[in-house]
């Protein structure tokens, strides 16, 4: 259907058709009214002009010493703008924002303090063929807002077009006017506190960085050691009893799945289900309300700072699952919640049939990060999170669609070029999912230095080699050793690779050696939904049994990813929970299940067989904080280093001979990693050389014993036993072997010794 401008708008008010306005009527409506009066409003505040920056609620003392709030909204296009104040009541007044600033309209409300609730009510033409979608009857989130009270339900009031209209394949052309601020939250004005103590953060460098992936919910839901009414919570998180969990594994970070405020989709409301990941985002400033511990509108900023600063003062670092790809409203079907309403073409990209939002993150939109303003928005939430606070850092989910130019990914993109040269964002953690659901959005490797990326070439391969699928292990070598065939480019260093066996998305460790199907039905989706590629083994029989010989063998594969996981060059990343066996009964895309689903089971730390899961996973911590050889700076070079003369990496064949071009090709399901400590690359605080220990790790496959023939002189002149996987509890220092002896490795085992000279 072609565009026409000049169209009179079709609304809807309960159900009647009208005819309403044309372009331009509404801006002279509400400047010559002085907007619109509520039944039983109180009186409205005077505005004063303000200024346009910063951009969102920020209270102040203004001209003359009156204290209040200004406010200021970038709405390009927008032919009015409405501030929207409520009070405690829910009375609605509304205040024009009659001055205007290079598309930001702006005004100073005396009196305005910290709790007021407050949104927008943009006026413009309704043409969703060009992409305009203005509807005032819709109040609007600020997305500059820090705090949010209330939750988002999803009436058909919210959407800005008719959603029961006959013609189904226009309901979204037909605009509603029935008013939303009754079915929506408000943004709510807080201190602009600016005293965040910089020196109490840890500072861990990259190399010795340990991320453990975790739900703000769902990891203090069951925990008996946190109080009933700090469980879910910021408060929660920065219990002694959660902290003490983390320092005693020994994580050096924290990557907490979306705390964004985020509302819930309507096909899951619809079901009785709720987003509970929390990728659905839709205020980038302020953290999830319903994370709070206190009900107070507001309050949940100073909760989140003092959780942040406790987890510093453990040593803990706090990364942010950040999801600035896509918005929760959605594609041209969605709710007006915020940014739709706001300016729907400047926010986000759209097709050349601009009815059509461009959708390469599969959620139905895609923010237009080359607007210069969307921009901003992004790098005014990120320098926001640094500097007030606390944050360490970022995972970005979808990091591809960032990068994107006009379409295609670009890694001299508006977006990563601002990242480059930020001094604040520069110097934080920066991790990439370096991939999206469009055309050439698989990135892995290609993201410029400063980056670091989830490695998922990483997971399939260690996956795939300890399930019996690997030809041959030229790629588990390159995986094992910092992936510098992806990574050693443009003055990357091997933790560029962020490691991992599982994430929030899929199985647990433990379903992922207990199911080769997905059981997603409890999801309302008939079992659709979730990848079908899980490359998993249920060690013979699917799901829960009673066989004593299974249960053992599933709990060897798990020592087995751990020990492989944390032996590897790179940061390792575990999932909460998998230390301690957690499962989601082979649910592997378990984003709305927000109960003992997705919630971290504390009583199998009182189990044996788990908590020995837990002591290994520690003891493999500690030796990896121990040994530097374990968390280069650099990458291997495969040549002769230090006065011996030895490789600092070398790669065996059961044989104890050093592994040819052959044998890299030849059907194999075991290799020898040798690891040298001497003369490591880089210098310790003083300057000198480092030094460390060598160590010899075997991973064998296969299903039975292998003999193998540990490498003698010059590699050695005899092991310690550090660590063998085929025992369900390490017993401190094992066994010894001389050089050149013939040791047997018992099947599907990781066996790591400590060089003895």
């Amino acid at each position: 259907m072609s565009s026409a401008p000049e169209r009179d708008v079709q609304v809807v008010r309960t159900g009647e058709a009208l005819h309403g306005p044309p372009d331009g009527a509404a801006t002279r409506a509400v400047h010559e009214n002085g907007g619109h009066k509520q039944p039983g409003e109180s009186p409205r505040p005077p505005v004063w002009p303000g200024a346009p920056n910063p951009l969102g609620a920020r209270f102040r003392v203004g001209p003359d010493g009156v204290a209040g709030t200004n406010f200021a909204l970038w709405a390009g296009g927008a032919e009015a703008v409405e501030l929207c104040l409520f009070d405690e009541a829910g009375t609605e007044t509304r205040c024009p924002l009659s001055e205007l600033t290079h598309e930001v309209w702006h005004g100073f409300v005396p009196g305005v303090r910290p709790g007021q609730r407050y949104g927008f009510r943009v006026h413009g033409r309704w043409d969703p063929w060009t992409g305009a979608r203005w509807n005032p009857a819709k109040l609007l989130l600020d997305p500059y807002a820090r705090a949010v009270d209330g939750d988002f339900s999803l009436p058909p009031q919210v959407y800005a077009h008719v959603r029961d209209w006959p013609q189904q394949h226009v309901a979204d052309t037909v605009r509603d006017e029935r008013d939303s601020a009754p079915y929506v939250p408000k943004g709510v004005v807080v201190h602009d506190d600016d005293d965040w103590v910089d020196d109490r953060r840890p500072k861990t460098p990259w190399a010795d960085s340990v991320i453990y992936e975790l739900h703000v919910r769902g990891f203090t839901m069951r925990h008996p050691g946190i109080p009933e009414e700090l469980r879910g919570t910021y408060a929660g998180l920065a219990h002694p009893a959660a902290i003490d969990h983390l320092v005693r594994l020994g994580v050096t970070a924290v990557e907490l799945l979306p705390v964004h405020q985020f509302a819930h989709e309507d096909h899951l409301l619809r079901r009785g289900l709720k987003n509970y990941w929390g990728y659905n985002s839709i205020g980038y400033f302020a953290p999830h309300a319903a994370y709070a511990a206190s009900g107070t509108a507001g309050q949940q900023v100073g909760e989140f700072k003092r959780m942040v600063q406790a987890l510093h003062a453990a040593g803990i670092e706090v990364i942010l699952d950040v999801v600035y790809n896509h918005t929760a409203e959605a594609g041209e079907l969605g709710p007006m919640l915020s940014m739709r309403g706001i300016d729907n073409r400047g926010y986000y990209r759209l097709q050349d049939d601009a009815r059509r939002y461009a959708d390469y993150t599969g959620c139905g939109n895609t923010l237009h990060v080359v607007q210069p303003h969307v921009l901003r928005l992004i790098t005014d939430s990120l320098r926001y999170w640094v500097n007030e606070m606390g944050v360490d850092g970022f995972r970005f989910d979808l990091a591809a669609a960032l990068a994107r130019s006009m379409h295609d990914v670009d890694m001299l993109s508006p977006f990563l070029a601002v990242i480059a040269q930020d001094p604040t964002l520069r110097r934080v953690k920066l991790i990439a999912e370096p991939w999206d659901v469009g055309s050439g959005g698989y990135q892995v490797g290609a993201f410029p230095p400063l980056w670091t990326e989830w490695n998922d070439r990483y997971r399939d391969a260690v996956r795939d080699f300890w399930r019996g699928a690997l030809p041959d292990v030229r790629d588990l070598g390159y995986r094992l050793s910092g992936s510098s065939d992806l990574y050693a480019w443009g003055g990357r260093r091997p933790y560029a690779s962020v490691n991992f066996v599982t994430a929030h998305d899929g199985y647990t460790l433990r379903d992922l050696v207990s199911y080769e199907q997905k059981h997603n039905a409890a999801n309302g989706e008939g079992n659709r939904d979730g990848t079908h590629d899980n490359r998993s083994w249920n060690c013979g029989t699917e799901g829960e049994t009673s066989d004593a010989a299974v249960l053992a063998l599933r709990r060897r594969q798990l020592r087995n990813l751990v020990t492989t996981l944390l032996l590897s060059t790179g940061v390792p990343m575990l999932v909460a929970g998998d230390e301690m066996g957690r499962t989601q009964g082979g649910n592997n895309n378990a984003y709305c299940q927000d109960n003992e689903t997705s919630w971290v089971d504390w009583s199998l730390l009182d189990q044996p067989e788990w908590r020995s899961l837990f002591d290994l996973t520690s003891r493999l911590l500690a030796l990896r904080h121990a040994h530097p050889v374990l968390r280069r700076r650099a990458f291997f070079s495969g040549r002769p280093q230090g006065a011996d003369g030895l490789r600092d990496l070398a790669w065996f064949t059961t044989r104890g001979e050093e592994m040819t071009q052959d044998d890299w090709y030849a059907p194999t399901s075991t290799l020898g990693m040798y690891l040298s400590g001497t003369d490591i690359p880089g210098r310790d605080a003083r300057g000198l050389p480092i030094e460390d220990d060598s160590f010899l790790a075997v991973l064998h496959a296969g299903a039975d014993p292998v003999e193998f023939t540990l490498p003698g002189e010059p590699w050695a002149a005899g092991y310690e036993v550090v660590v063998d996987t085929s025992a369900e509890v390490q017993e401190g220092a094992g066994v010894r072997h001389e050089g050149g002896a013939v040791v047997s490795v018992a099947g599907r085992t990781v066996m790591l010794m400590r060089v003895v000279r």
